[in-house]
């Protein structure tokens, strides 16, 4: 796999590991995070779009199209991942969902998309999936014992087939109608707005004031997580998604450490020896 695209995929990591900490700090405002979010992303970057090629195509139905499966696509999964957040701790949630999301990606990938990586490839992916569960794991196991379904292994394998889904219909739509992935980033969490709004209902009170306290945050996040996207859809222009789509859960690595090491989270030695894992997978994606 070329190297601008892994460098892509693990910058995208940094981006997503650092703004889901935010969000999980912040998780229990529930949609009037998520509308600050919307609207900080949309203003910050909507500025850059006529720097990064415009809307990158004259298909101006495709670009509509595109943005619209994934804005509804992305309201479903912040939804899901916020709920999940709101229910369970952030490292099980967080692997779990990364680690179902990406191997679901690889297999759809392959039946629908086409996608052909080779066997060392394919050894890498594994690998990286090995390690993303096993940090799952090692966090289901620390945990005090439950009766029945853990919500938040529950809520993490939901979030798991959103983040393919969503990968899946991204990756087709840049690539079928060329689009560039700022101004498709930009329309999608644009369109995202007014069904926010509609879910805050009465409560813009609190809204306003989730932006007076916790405004350094939410720019942060409007900086952050479309940054995340707009370099996994750059290295999805130039690499396939079965390798683009595990290689950014390297973040599993990066919100398993915080948890460990800041939020005092068991077990940082069998973190550690997880990440390894993942670092090997990386290693063997380069080939």
């Amino acid at each position: 796999m070329p190297v601008v695209a892994i460098a892509l995929a693990l910058s995208a990591a940094v981006a997503h590991a650092a703004w889901n900490v935010i969000a999980h700090n912040v998780s229990r405002a529930g949609v009037p995070f998520l509308w600050w979010g919307a609207v900080a992303s949309s203003i910050i970057w909507v500025g850059v779009i006529p720097f990064t090629g415009g809307l990158g195509t004259d298909d101006v139905h495709g670009f509509l199209l595109g943005i619209g499966v994934s804005a509804v696509l992305h309201v479903l999964y912040m939804a899901v991942l916020q709920r999940g957040y709101q229910l369970g701790d952030l490292s099980t949630v967080y692997a779990t969902a990364r680690g179902s999301g990406p191997f679901l990606a690889v297999i759809i990938a392959v039946a629908l998309l086409g996608e052909r990586p080779s066997a060392i490839a394919l050894g890498g992916v594994a690998l990286v999936l090995v390690g993303v569960i096993a940090v799952g794991l090692i966090d289901r196991s620390a945990s005090a014992p439950r009766r029945g379904l853990d919500p938040a292994v529950l809520f993490g394998v939901l979030t798991g087939v959103m983040i393919a889904t969503y990968t899946i219909w991204d990756a087709h739509a840049v690539r079928e109608w060329s689009l560039s992935p700022v101004a498709f980033m930009v329309g999608a969490t644009l369109l995202q707005v007014p069904v926010y709004s509609a879910a805050v209902g009465r409560r813009w009170r609190a809204v306003w004031q989730l932006g007076r306290l916790q405004w350094r945050r939410i720019i942060a996040f409007g900086i952050l997580s479309p940054l995340s996207y707009i370099l996994v859809l750059q290295a999805i222009t130039i690499a396939p998604v079965a390798l683009i789509a595990p290689l950014r859960e390297v973040s599993v690595v990066l919100i398993s450490l915080f948890g460990a090491f800041v939020l005092k989270e068991s077990r940082p030695g069998l973190r550690i020896a997880a990440s390894l894992v993942v670092v090997a997978g990386v290693v063997l994606l380069a080939f």
